[in-house]
């Protein structure tokens, strides 16, 4: 069986960025850019005035007390258009441009004004009070490179740098299908055998969260056909993701069908646990990614194959999710030859450090562990037995993006 690695590599080689498309700043947030968007203009464009008071020279004011006269008024969106002269004060607003000779700006609160005679209460320093112009950005300036996805506040920041376009790849279209006679949507009526279909709404979300377009297919019973005809609509997106029927028992249709369809199976069996039966297929531009039928084992593939795929497929590296160094809390037995990722709940202690503690229960089919769970704790393989207070990595699932 092929390591997590191994698969994962495997996977991620298969795609590559998806074409450019051109988006509204209003919708662009939450989007990766396809390549660096530059500032159009510097801000602020000239120097302004951060606080409401008068521009003066701060030679003209040595110390404290000194009158000077006003000769007129900057406020924000105008200006007062001529240089000041020794003595002058011009009455300045924040946002204000500062007048040409002026070099601070003294705060109302520290002067007194008698009609045109302005008392300066306290001794400016050069540049006090003053945003120099470029202090945000200037022209030219590219914030964020291509592969970068943005943030609300990274939308803000292009939006003031006179953006109104940005180039962005093209969200992954991604068909979402659930086959299995024992499967019925919630709400549909149910039969004695029967269970209810949740793996395929929960892959739709994450797509949806990590950038991607889905479409749900209706689930597929057992039948080859009807199978045949869905992986055949399927394979027009960019990614196929199949859910359940991968393995080789009798009911189990979709490498056969996939097969039929001149599909050629790179893998269906990974060294890990949750998900040992993963699969990945191949046909010119189609491609297929089959997560287990177990919804736990669903989220945990996901996260792991499929958000690395959407990630190369918008301009991203597609890496594994990160992992971070934590402390068990109690003794967990020796491993076996698959990569372990246990549900586990961890906990910030007072000196900063993680603790964490698997869930007793880690049943691939039990979603109520993995919604109790906000980390999952990765053993590799052959991994000893370990006592707790032992250093151990885990994926800490309340920092992912995507609300996983």
């Amino acid at each position: 069986m092929l390591s997590v690695r191994e698969a994962h590599a495997r996977v991620i080689a298969a795609f590559s960025a998806l074409p450019a498309e051109t988006v509204s700043i209003a919708d662009a947030a939450g989007r990766v850019l396809a390549s660096a968007p530059k500032a159009r203009l510097t801000q602020p464009p000239a120097d302004l005035s951060a606080m409401d008071g008068y521009a003066v020279r701060a030679e003209d004011v040595p110390a404290a007390p000194t009158t000077l006269t006003l000769v007129g008024q900057a406020p924000a969106g105008g200006s007062y258009d001529h240089a000041l002269k020794p003595g002058e004060a011009v009455r300045i607003f924040t946002g204000g441009p500062l007048p040409m000779g002026a070099d601070s700006i003294v705060i109302q609160e520290d002067t007194k004004a008698q009609g045109s005679k302005i008392t300066v209460l306290e001794a400016p320093r050069p540049g006090r009070h003053i945003r120099k112009a470029g202090l945000d950005f200037s022209a030219g300036e590219a914030p964020f490179p291509a592969g970068h996805r943005l943030t609300t506040r990274d939308v803000a920041l292009l939006a003031a740098m006179n953006l109104p376009w940005l180039s962005v790849h093209r969200k992954p279209r991604v068909a979402i299908l659930s086959t299995g006679n024992e499967l019925v949507l919630p709400g549909e009526p149910i039969g004695r055998n029967q269970i209810i279909s949740s793996s395929g709404i929960a892959v739709a979300a994450l797509v949806r969260a990590w950038g991607g377009e889905p479409t749900l297919f209706e689930i597929a019973p057992d039948e080859r056909g009807v199978t045949e005809q869905a992986i055949v609509a399927g394979a027009q997106h960019d990614m196929l993701i199949t859910l359940g029927g991968a393995s080789v028992g009798d009911h189990d249709l979709v490498q056969d069908s996939l097969k039929a369809q001149g599909f050629a199976m790179d893998f269906w069996r990974i060294a890990m646990r949750p998900g040992k039966p993963l699969m990945f297929a191949a046909k010119d531009r189609a491609r297929v990614l089959g997560l287990p039928g177990n919804p736990v084992s669903t989220m945990v593939c996901a996260l792991l194959f499929l958000k690395p795929a959407m990630d190369r497929m918008l301009g991203q590296a597609g890496n594994l999710p990160a992992t971070t160094p934590a402390l068990l809390a109690v003794d967990v037995k020796q491993n076996d030859q698959r990569e372990d990722y246990v549900r586990a709940l961890a906990r910030r202690q007072p000196d900063g450090s993680l603790l964490v503690e698997p869930h007793k229960i880690q049943d691939s089919s039990m979603l109520s562990v993995l919604s109790w769970c906000n980390a999952l704790l990765v053993r590799p393989p052959h991994d000893p037995a370990r006592k707790a207070g032992e250093a151990v990595q885990i994926i800490d699932l309340s920092v992912l993006s995507g609300g996983y």
